[in-house]
């Protein structure tokens, strides 16, 4: 990890009016582990699955059952996209982890610059994904409610539902700011305690449980991320009779 992390992401370059940032280098990074992955993974599917298949499998069959347990016949819908937040975030998360992020780099002067940060250090990234979820979520509102059952959650034709209805309403920004932040605090809190242990204490020894603490919490706030969009995708995509 870098000595004294930088709250904002650091930029290494720009392409015109782009900033090209360590995190953003590093999400196209998860990105592409996570096509390769899947691209391998189910290359050369078989009855009798190879060690890959089989864990890819696992993986796949242990999340399906989790939000199923929770989504019941909306379960094909909301999955794709639980799974794509939980597999980012956790891949994100551990390669952070990774001997390499935050110690390769060069310097600017006295501030050293890490070519790999974990995006979820970064508040655009966890901004940014909070924004996918709660958008997503009303757009799957709107697709099953319809657009005037949904309208009608928050804009209710008696006076004291719709004052209700507007404090709701008023949760949804909510929301955003919950998942970011958040997702955000708990991995730069890590980062800085992993920064903190390896420069300025013991750097083999003292880093082993917080390091054994951050794979944990790095699952964590992958499942608490998914598992909050799919409570509040199958809470809004309720009919009201069903209250």
């Amino acid at each position: 990890m870098t000595e004294g992390i930088s709250l904002a992401a650091e930029k290494l370059g720009q392409i015109g009016p782009l900033p090209i940032t360590n995190t953003f280098v590093t999400t196209w990074l998860v990105t592409l582990i996570l096509i390769g992955f899947a691209f391998i993974a189910t290359r050369k599917v078989a009855l009798i699955p190879s060690p890959l298949q089989n864990f890819a499998e696992f993986l796949v069959e242990s999340l399906y059952n989790m939000v199923q347990s929770v989504a019941g016949e909306k379960t094909k819908v909301f999955f794709p996209i639980v799974a794509s937040f939980f597999f980012f975030i956790i891949v994100g998360n551990y390669l952070g982890l990774l001997p390499g992020a935050g110690t390769i780099g060069y310097y600017e002067g006295k501030h050293f610059v890490p070519f790999f940060r974990s995006i979820n250090s970064d508040l655009n990234t966890t901004l940014a994904l909070a924004l996918v979820s709660v958008i997503t979520t009303h757009y799957l509102a709107i697709k099953y409610l319809g657009l005037g059952a949904y309208l009608k959650k928050w804009f209710p034709l008696n006076p004291i539902m719709l004052f209700v209805g507007l404090i709701e309403l008023a949760g949804e920004f909510t929301k955003v700011i919950s998942l970011s932040f958040r997702l955000f605090g708990n991995v730069y809190a890590g980062e800085s305690v992993l920064d903190t242990a390896s420069h300025k204490l013991f750097a083999f020894i003292v880093p082993i449980p917080f390091l054994s603490l951050e794979i944990i919490v790095g699952f964590v706030q992958a499942l608490v991320f998914s598992m909050l969009t799919l409570a509040f995708m199958v809470l809004l995509t309720e009919k009201h009779e069903a209250h």
